[in-house]
């Protein structure tokens, strides 16, 4: 009976670790979408220094968004 119990946990461990990772890279995922950027570049998080260098990249550069609203406001104005 005890090798049931002892098998099960690390499934369901693994089971529940990857459904938070679901739970907490889908809204990364979405931010940076909505920034314009690729879903996609979120891997960046788990690569060590890399993570931190993309941070500031994603915080200082200039947004692909926001490029589109420069010029869909100087078509209107």
């Amino acid at each position: 009976m005890e090798s049931d119990v002892t098998i099960a946990n690390p499934v369901v461990g693994l089971v529940v670790f990857l459904v938070m990772l679901g739970v907490f890279t889908w809204p990364y995922v979405r931010i940076v979408q909505k920034a314009g950027y690729s879903g996609w570049n979120i891997l960046w998080m788990f690569v060590p220094v890399a993570n931190l260098v993309m941070l500031f990249v994603f915080a200082f550069a200039k947004w692909p968004i926001e490029d589109k609203v420069e010029r869909l406001e100087a078509k209107v104005f």
